[in-house]
């Protein structure tokens, strides 16, 4: 098992609108092959850092779902609303 973290700044005023293509881009990473559970955070001090913790059978399940055409048309959509590129970190238990 891993653990996915994507760091996300949501840019200012699209907030909203940030929250509605993020939870549709969860949404259809539950129904894919390998993904076991993903939770969302928001920074308790900057309401537009957001986090999404995700938890995957193994790095391969997690290289599919980041390089299928689904996923890259919905960050298409999603990133015009980022201040910056995502940032992901994979983890693995010490």
């Amino acid at each position: 098992m891993i653990y996915v973290l994507i760091e996300r700044e949501v840019a200012e005023d699209l907030e909203s609108t940030y929250e509605e293509a993020a939870r549709q881009l969860l949404t259809n990473a539950y129904k894919t092959t390998g993904f076991v559970d993903g939770h969302t955070y928001t920074e308790k001090n900057n309401p537009r850092r957001r986090f999404t913790l995700s938890k995957w059978k193994s790095v391969l399940h997690w290289q599919q779902w980041y390089d299928s055409e689904e996923r890259r048309d919905q960050m298409a959509q999603l990133a015009p609303m980022l201040a910056q590129d995502e940032r992901i970190t994979i983890l693995e238990r010490a």
